[in-house]
């Protein structure tokens, strides 16, 4: 019988190992702040398309740009190349390149959660979820009158 894959997980407390996490936690503010260098400086460029220049944009505004070093932004510029020739030819090669540099730098919600970062919500996005609930209570309201 093959170990850990026929059987749910045990609950936190019944667990043998309880390690306590090797780093912290790091908070990412979702503030639209635009950071980095512009395409052009950072790579000496300034023929890129739309396609790559929004790719570029969105990486400067995502909250995990604010972690970012001198670094990580030279493997952006790099990648950028990339993402150009993707879009001019699809190639599961680059493809399989471009997914592996973005997820080191916490693309996706599965890639922020192992580096740690967690997503803090402002009172803005609480109040708008006040609302759709209210919404929704509103419209039960409605249905039970019809």
């Amino acid at each position: 019988m093959a170990r850990g894959t026929l059987h749910s997980p045990k609950p936190e407390g019944q667990r043998r190992r309880r390690n306590a996490p090797t780093h912290d936690s790091k908070p990412l503010v979702q503030d639209g702040e635009i950071r980095g260098p512009e395409l052009e400086e950072l790579t000496l460029r300034d023929d890129w398309s739309p396609y790559v220049r929004q790719w570029y944009e969105t990486w400067r505004r995502s909250p995990q740009a604010a972690y970012f070093l001198d670094t990580d932004w030279q493997r952006l510029g790099l990648l950028a190349r990339a993402v150009a020739q993707v879009e001019r030819k699809m190639s599961a090669t680059l493809m399989g390149e471009i997914r592996m540099n973005e997820e080191r730098l916490g693309a996706t919600v599965t890639d922020r959660m192992r580096a740690r970062m967690e997503l803090e919500q402002d009172d803005d996005e609480n109040d708008q979820a006040a609302h759709v609930v209210r919404l929704a209570e509103v419209k039960d309201n409605i249905k039970g009158r019809l």
